[in-house]
């Protein structure tokens, strides 16, 4: 059964809805959840959760729901991740494949760039996610 989701109003309905996105790997419902929040909001909503695990599924369901349909959305995504508390220690903790999903998804918006980011932008981003 699908999860549904619904747009989370704090840090306390997102985290509620990520552990079940995750305890469930359900790519396309985070799919959802990241369409239907803001990115600008991402950092306030993580909050301090933020984890390896939770990392993965967002770079995943970005890449095989977002990336194609909206690549200025997935961009953002990452982007505001990037500021997200603990974000430093969960990407240092990333394993070489782990690190290569993200890589993945550096790729698609390279090849699918549009006009709400620059390659220059995508460029600096990478760098930011140690890549």
């Amino acid at each position: 059964e699908k999860l549904r989701v619904s747009e989370p109003s704090n840090a306390y309905d997102f985290g509620q809805i990520i552990n079940a996105v995750n305890a469930s790997k359900d790519k396309a419902a985070c799919a959802d959840l990241l369409t239907i929040t803001d990115p600008k909001k991402l950092p306030v909503l993580l909050s301090n959760k933020l984890e390896g695990e939770i990392l993965l599924i967002f770079i995943q369901s970005l890449e095989h729901y977002v990336a194609q349909k909206d690549p200025g959305l997935a961009y953002q995504h990452l982007f505001y991740l990037s500021k997200a508390e603990r974000f430093k220690m969960v990407l240092a903790l990333l394993s070489k494949n782990e690190k290569e999903d993200v890589q993945q998804l550096f790729d698609l918006l390279s090849e699918s760039q549009r006009d709400q980011y620059s390659l220059e932008d995508l460029e600096s981003l990478k760098k930011v996610y140690e890549l």
